[in-house]
């Protein structure tokens, strides 16, 4: 008889299921978790019952959900009724919010920096042709060059490429990052042509990374610039880029860059495919 009283002022667990906007199994899971106990649970049907005043204790449990926090550490906050603690995880949470941002930036960016290197591989002059053109500033991530690949092959530039991509993951840029890789020439080296591998890096939208790595910026200008779709082909038009210099009375004024603007490697049989554009900096006689 009292048990049929108590109900009489309670809500069954499916109407205080609809009143919240929850399920009955959300609302049966919180009971088995020990975060939201029903007021009355039937002891002949196990049918759970909740008083009205519940909701208050279940909106902080759904605020709490909501703020990304786990049920336990739900459980383990309240039970403890210790403000601290919740501030104490709320203060967790809120770096790990900010890190998963930081991360899905830097994944957005590196998306864009591939879409944009494929546009420009479509509409990117024939192989051999030369161009002046102006490029916005860009920031360099990399390491020396351990060895001199120029000397070598293919095979050389690939261990340097592993070596890069290990410092990158050091750093905690993931592969996705050195899609746009490129190799750098000193400026000397490159007008007594001479091919003296001096750093091999990514372009980045950001500075200031930590480890081993070597960052720096590359300034906006008017770049002299090559395109070819052949590794094997970097030596003779990079040649073919400095004479042209010359001719044209430019004053290289930085390091000579190879920028691979696409780099697919589809088939086992084929070696790495790749699209390079060559740069240099340039000023002109007279320029101010």
């Amino acid at each position: 008889m009292g048990g049929a009283v108590l109900k009489d002022n309670l809500l069954p667990i499916g109407k205080m299921a609809s009143l919240n906007g929850l399920s009955i199994n959300t609302l049966r899971l919180y009971d088995e978790k020990g975060l939201l106990k029903p007021r009355y649970t039937d002891p002949d049907t196990g049918y759970r019952y909740y008083s009205i005043d519940q909701n208050a204790r279940l909106d902080i449990i759904v605020y709490m959900k909501e703020l990304g926090m786990s049920l336990s550490q739900i459980r383990e906050s309240l039970e403890k009724e210790d403000i601290s603690l919740i501030e104490e995880l709320l203060s967790q949470k809120n770096e790990q919010i900010h890190r998963q941002i930081r991360e899905l930036k830097a994944q957005h960016d590196a998306v864009e920096r591939a879409i944009l290197s494929i546009e420009r591989y479509r509409k990117s002059p024939a192989t051999g042709t030369l161009s002046l053109e102006y490029i916005d500033r860009r920031y360099m991530v990399g390491i020396p060059c351990s060895v001199n690949f120029y000397s070598g092959d293919i095979h050389s530039y690939e261990h340097l490429l592993r070596e890069l991509r290990l410092q990158l993951e050091r750093a905690g840029l993931s592969h996705i990052h050195s899609y746009n890789t490129g190799t750098s020439i000193a400026r000397k080296d490159f007008e007594e042509n001479r091919f003296l591998a001096k750093e091999i890096f990514i372009f980045t939208s950001r500075p200031g990374q930590e480890g081993m790595l070597v960052s720096r910026v590359v300034e906006s200008g008017m770049y002299a610039c090559v395109y070819l779709d052949n590794y094997d082909d970097e030596m003779r038009y990079a040649q073919m880029l400095r004479v042209s210099c010359r001719q044209n009375r430019y004053q290289i004024a930085g390091d000579y860059l190879c920028e691979v603007m696409t780099g697919f490697h589809v088939f086992d049989s084929d070696p790495r495919s790749m699209f390079l554009r060559l740069q240099v900096p340039v000023t002109f006689q007279g320029s101010r």
